[in-house]
């Protein structure tokens, strides 16, 4: 394993401008080409014989499923591809509550296993609570400005709304935390951070948060005292496109969240009625010899749809909204590390004008205006590094999370539906 971080490789020229725009409503010249649907969703009848596969040449079957598991079996996701080149695993697991005199909260297990040599040991175990994963999140934006952090889920709900001690909500809650730290270990530069590794091994991370731990990069040093006193003229296109790019991303995708949480409280509305709408049908049976049978088909026929249903909301609850929101907080980290880059830009920019007014004066550039060009190239080379990889995990997740909701619809239609 390496001893230190490796940079972010840079993404190269390549600009922002020629990578297709996911939800935009009509493609431009600016923002690239448009965005075209995949030649496998395009397949004439004539071929449909043939055999195809995918890149990674698993044939694929183009008649319709035979059942609609299927569906996912089909989709192969190339997530595992680099498990054996990894040496770092974290999971988080078995969430517990605890009733102190002054507060009630829950801790969870945070297990590590990896064979790097800035750990002492091979394996570590310890609990951790919201606030600890929080103040790790907080470390690591301070000591790492120019990247992007993953997001944390939010640490609010709404009284009475939602209860934080059930057990939905604690499961929810830890696969949210579970998904923070993995993609946080799967980052080349973030996974080799102290604080990380402080997190991951301190049997008491209270007595870390007392010393402050400010150990903070020249780089955050550098970002976190930049005034508002500079003012950025204007960014260069491939990251003004970036910042339009997550203006509309995060519209369209509030927009969806919340038409998701208006179908689901609509779902347990009607499952409510229908609950009460079964039985009723049954009792009917009792009174009515003759049409005992066909009521109590029907009422037993009620109580399978409702039973579907219920599956078919918990399903979009726990594994539908909670990606939504998770990207919709990761499009706004982006955006604050792209206001970051502005402010380091801008003070590059008032440095040179600076040093342009003397110009007779200067034998050569200073050391300070270096430095700031410096932090400015760094910037970029990172934002740019990372957006690549966060539209590669957004790719790969909502691929997995859309295709997973259709084969739960499908799968409830076939509970509801009478042979």
């Amino acid at each position: 394993a390496a001893s230190a971080p490796k940079p972010l490789p840079s993404s190269g020229p390549k600009s922002l401008r020629e990578m297709p725009h996911p939800l935009a409503t009509s493609s431009s010249e600016e923002m690239g080409p448009a965005l075209t649907p995949s030649p496998d969703l395009l397949l004439p009848r004539s071929i449909a014989d043939k055999d195809l596969s995918l890149p990674n040449g698993t044939p694929v079957d183009t008649s319709s499923p035979a059942s609609s598991s299927s569906l996912l079996n089909r989709l192969q996701l190339d997530d595992d591809l680099d498990v054996e080149t990894r040496d770092l695993f974290v999971t988080v697991d078995d969430p517990k509550k605890h009733v102190c005199t002054m507060e009630t909260y829950i801790t969870y297990r945070v297990t590590t296993k990896t064979t790097r040599a800035e750990f002492d040991l091979p394996e570590y175990s310890v609990r951790r609570r919201y606030q600890d994963f929080d103040w790790l999140r907080n470390k690591l934006e301070e000591s790492q400005p120019t990247h992007l952090i993953p997001p944390l889920p939010e640490k609010f709900v709404v009284k009475g709304v939602v209860d934080r001690f059930s057990e939905e909500f604690v499961e929810t809650r830890r696969k949210a935390l579970d998904k923070f730290l993995k993609r946080i270990t799967d980052h080349p530069v973030l996974s080799f951070n102290e604080h990380f590794n402080v997190f991951l091994t301190a049997k008491d991370l209270n007595a870390y948060k007392k010393q402050g731990m400010a150990l903070l990069s020249k780089m955050g040093e550098s970002v976190k005292y930049v005034t508002g006193g500079y003012k950025l003229r204007s960014r260069p296109l491939e990251f003004a496109a970036i910042g339009d790019y997550l203006d509309t991303f995060s519209l369209k995708l509030g927009t969806i969240d919340r038409i998701a949480q208006r179908i689901i409280k609509e779902q347990l509305e009607y499952l409510v009625e229908l609950r009460e709408y079964g039985p009723v049908y049954s009792t009917w049976g009792g009174l009515e010899v003759e049409l005992s049978e066909p009521l109590e088909g029907v009422s037993a026929c009620i109580g399978n749809c409702c039973t579907a249903l219920e599956e078919l909301s918990e399903d979009m609850t726990e594994d539908f909204l909670p990606v939504l929101r998770e990207y919709i907080l990761y499009a706004e980290s982006m955006k604050n590390v792209l206001k970051k880059r502005d402010q380091v830009q801008a003070e590059y920019e008032a440095k040179l004008e600076a040093v342009a007014l003397k110009r007779e004066d200067r034998p050569k550039v200073p050391t300070d205006v270096e430095k700031c060009q410096d932090r400015v190239e760094c910037f970029n080379a990172d934002l740019k590094a990372d957006m690549e990889r966060w539209q590669n995990n957004k790719r790969q997740d909502f691929r997995q999370l859309l295709m997973g909701m259709a084969d739960k619809n499908i799968q409830y239609y076939e509970k509801v539906c009478v042979t």
